[in-house]
């Protein structure tokens, strides 16, 4: 059966046979997409991954088919789907509110190019869908309140660090747009080939092109393998560092134990690692524990009301050298008439109260540094437009998250004391904890203020035995090659490790197993382009983007009124 004409645009109707042949399209790109964030090792097939997406797009503009918005948000929600489903796990709402919402803004990108094919012709619009979407990307990372950046394109590479060694210079947002300059090139020359062009190319072009997206598939990854080889992956100094990995449950964290017998249970763990390699207690050594294992801290007033530091003070007092870095459910108190900040909640006794999600370190002098969370889980942690959504929060009975973030990084120091209490050594650490490791510039904003060392506390064990903690572990190994910093991850259940500057994870424990790491990290002192210059390509790309957008609108416009005077 011959498709008919669509009325409105003159164009073919699409056929059940182009229909089938779309959505077989659609299923390609879902598979190619997904790959890379579920399976180790597969991050090159996201330089064709697009491919299907954009011949889909093709063969339903050139067949009349309607409604294509539906299928551009069909393929996004399964991608979303088939990568983020673990978010589920911890909330449902959130998670299917995640995939949908996410979706959404990767539609309204291919909306807008869609809409820009009406004036623009030729290659020109997908350029614009190329620069349009890593702009997008970039505001995800550095501007938007309301943001879930686990899909980066660019992330896909997370599992095979090696071919991504050049991240130090573009950060991730490089590899969004080298897959976008890839995908473009390929479906390029299917086109070519396609529309009957190859015919009229003379022989230059049948040979030069071809060479050319060669070149591009294979510039970068020659290069980051040699880099990769090449780079110098041992510091001048280290420092001795102990991860302590506790296994608790945080769906039953004290239905079973007290804070006091939780802190027994890390301490235990600390006393087999101290055990198992013989430490010497006049050097220096960082030990880590997970994001919130203690909640309950009054901030400035801590020795009263945290069992937890009275316990560990008390533990590190024949231990003259060691910091102990941990998480912990902080918490802020002010008599007034109003509230502090529209984060604040009512207390019974008439006083607000604002939470934060923190980060202590200490010695054995019981001194400490506090740094809070400054990129919130949206909804769990933070109430994005707070002086809007503050009102429906309060309708609701409170059901947002309302944790109170810095405004500005902040390092925690690793000190080194005399036998007389002075500090004589001190080695700046930064401290991402949980979701801000999926956040490049937020980590190189450690590095600019000194940072020596990174390390990541979290607790991944709300979302189960699911890909989302190896996800969360692998975008630690982008953020060490950006920063050129060693990084020394602590997780709650897992996957605790200790990466070097070239991504590598050279120790990690087991999941869902109490266990610990003793080993030496890596100080270094060197900074990264990228961290000396941050993300030119997002700023790039999102400038191109917001230029060509304006040529479009100005075009339309001017189309339609040439049309009204015609």
């Amino acid at each position: 059966m011959k498709p008919g004409i669509n009325e409105k645009n003159g164009k073919p109707e699409a056929s059940r046979p182009k229909v089938r042949i779309m959505a077989i399209l659609l299923a390609l790109f879902v598979i190619l997409a997904s790959l890379p964030f579920l399976v180790p090792h597969t991050g090159l097939l996201s330089l064709f991954c697009l491919v299907p997406l954009l011949c889909m797009e093709h063969i339903g503009t050139e067949n009349g088919v309607k409604r294509m918005w539906l299928w551009h948000y069909s393929a996004f929600v399964l991608w979303n789907a088939a990568t983020t489903f673990w978010v589920c796990n911890a909330t449902v709402g959130g998670g299917i509110f995640a995939v949908l919402a996410n979706a959404f803004q990767m539609s309204l990108i291919f909306g807008t190019f869609r809409w820009s094919r009406r004036v623009l012709k030729g290659i020109l619009p997908y350029i614009f869908l190329a620069f349009l979407w890593i702009a997008w990307e970039h505001w995800y990372l550095t501007s938007a309140q309301i943001s879930w950046p686990w899909l980066v394109l660019g992330n896909s590479f997370a599992r095979t660090a090696s071919l991504v060694q050049w991240y130090e210079f573009t950060g991730a947002l490089g590899g969004s747009l080298w897959i976008w300059a890839c995908n473009l090139g390929l479906f390029g020359l299917m086109m070519w080939a396609a529309t009957g062009r190859i015919a009229q190319a003379g022989r230059v072009a049948l040979v030069s092109l071809p060479l050319m997206y060669i070149l591009l598939l294979t510039a970068l990854p020659v290069y980051s393998l040699l880099r990769y080889k090449a780079k110098d992956t041992e510091p001048d100094s280290t420092l001795d560092v102990i991860v302590l990995q506790p296994n608790i449950d945080p769906y039953h964290k004290f239905e079973a134990l007290t804070q006091s017998q939780q802190n027994a249970l890390l301490l235990k763990e600390f006393d087999a690692a101290l055990a198992e390699e013989g430490y010497d207690s006049t050097g220096i050594t960082l030990a880590l524990a997970p994001e919130t294992f203690t909640g309950g801290i009054v901030n400035g007033n801590i020795e009263e009301t945290s069992i937890t530091w009275r316990q560990f003070k008390a533990y590190l007092q024949d231990k003259p050298g060691m910091n102990l870095l941990f998480g912990a459910s902080t918490y802020d108190y002010t008599f007034s008439k109003n509230a502090p900040s529209y984060n604040a909640r009512k207390c019974r006794d008439g006083s607000w109260v604002e939470s934060h999600n923190s980060a202590i370190i200490m010695d054995r002098s019981g001194e400490t540094e506090t740094y809070h969370k400054s990129k919130l889980v949206v909804g769990v942690e933070m109430m994005p437009y707070p002086a809007f959504f503050s009102k429906i929060d309060n309708m609701l009975g409170g059901v947002i998250g309302r944790c109170v973030g810095q405004d500005e990084v902040s390092l925690l120091n690793c000190v080194q004391r005399d036998s007389l209490g002075r500090i004589t050594g001190r080695i700046p650490v930064g401290c991402a904890i949980c979701y801000e490791s999926v956040y490049p510039e937020h980590c190189t904003e450690y590095v600019r203020k000194g940072a020596e060392l990174l390390t990541v506390i979290t607790n991944d064990a709300w979302w189960g035995d699911t890909p989302g903690y190896r996800q969360h572990l692998s975008y630690s190994s982008l953020r060490a090659i950006e920063t050129g910093r060693y990084i020394v991850r602590c997780a709650n259940t897992g996957i605790s490790a200790i990466i070097n500057p070239r991504g590598d994870i050279l120790e990690e424990t087991e999941w869902w197993k109490p266990a610990h790491i003793v080993s030496k990290a890596g100080l270094e002192d060197r900074k990264t382009f990228f961290v000396t210059y941050g993300d030119i390509t997002g700023r790039i790309c999102s400038l191109m983007a917001i230029m060509i957008l304006m040529s479009v609108a100005v075009r339309a416009f001017v189309a339609r009124r040439q049309q009204k005077q015609a």
